[in-house]
């Protein structure tokens, strides 16, 4: 990996590629401008395309399953939600050296809500358990597994490992032994012993865009599926402050169970992310430090 890439195998992409691309395949777009976004984002890079359309293109090889997925799924969850998601306007190709399917979708207006500066709190908190809540209740049939939907157990290995990397990292000051006491007690929490549910399942603030302090759309649904609904609790330990969390667990009615692997797959998404992210994802390894704060002051 070459230095201030965030993975290996990252294929260059630029405004120029975006443009030859929709000039391309979709001509009556190919006035339009075309920007290059600021995002959090670790697997898709986003253009503006003129004032009403994204461009998504997957920034490595794995990410052209998300495309899939999100082709695939959106249409058919967008009408059982309660809050706008994206609309795909475009199926690209490969084309020009790029290698990979990519989409065009119509712009969703909001920004990401930031820890600490969320206006309506507890609203919001409202807002997110009403989404993971419709979620839940989709019937759709045929759905892929959710991106780290299974057990809790198949986190196991590359949580211990990072906890281990995080050692080596002392300037990071994570307390290593009470972050290993956290990931032992979710391992050892009950087990999800209903039927997979369906989960947007990476509920991070980036992909969350509010207004007024409301949620109004939730984006990138290339990880949806079935799972293990302690998946989609991430908000309560990412994003939310305690009163939020406790209206947000309130709202969803979630048992002593669910809640403690909730907590734990939070903070094993933190942990594995911090010292993969800490040079190249400062929005990354920012949210990561924050979750592993919180869930430790929590314990």
């Amino acid at each position: 990996m070459s230095a201030g890439q965030m993975h290996p195998g990252m294929h260059p992409i630029d405004a120029g590629l975006v443009r030859r691309l929709i000039a391309g395949q979709f001509p009556r777009w190919g006035h339009l401008p075309v920007e290059r976004l600021a995002s959090g984002g670790t697997v898709n890079a986003m253009y503006r395309l003129g004032d009403d359309m994204v461009v998504r293109l997957p920034l490595v090889r794995g990410g052209v399953e998300d495309v899939m997925r999100e082709r695939t799924w959106l249409p058919r969850l967008a009408p059982r939600l309660p809050t706008a998601v994206p609309e795909l306007l475009g199926e690209g190709e490969p084309a020009h050296g790029y290698p990979w399917q990519w989409s065009v979708y119509r712009w969703l207006a909001g920004a990401n809500p930031e820890v600490g500066l969320l206006s309506e709190p507890v609203l919001l908190a409202e807002d997110l358990a009403a989404f993971v809540a419709a979620m839940r209740s989709i019937t759709l049939t045929g759905a892929p597994q959710a991106h780290r939907g299974g057990p809790l157990a198949s986190l196991d290995a590359e949580t211990r490992a990072a906890i281990e990397e995080l050692r080596r990292i002392p300037q990071e000051g994570v307390d290593c032994g009470a972050a290993s006491a956290v990931w032992e007690e979710a391992l050892l929490a009950p087990g999800h012993d209903g039927p997979p549910v369906w989960l947007h399942a990476d509920l991070m603030p980036g992909n969350l865009l509010v207004d007024g302090g409301r949620l109004t759309s939730v984006i990138d649904f290339g990880c949806l599926g079935t799972g293990d609904p302690a998946c989609d609790l991430f908000p309560a330990w990412n994003l939310l402050p305690a009163k939020a969390r406790d209206v947000f667990r309130a709202a969803l009615d979630v048992d002593d169970a669910t809640w403690t692997r909730g907590r734990g797959r939070t903070l094993s998404q933190a942990l594995i992310a911090l010292p993969y992210y800490r040079d190249t994802n400062p929005a990354m390894s920012l949210n990561a430090r924050h979750v592993i704060r919180t869930v430790l002051r929590e314990r």
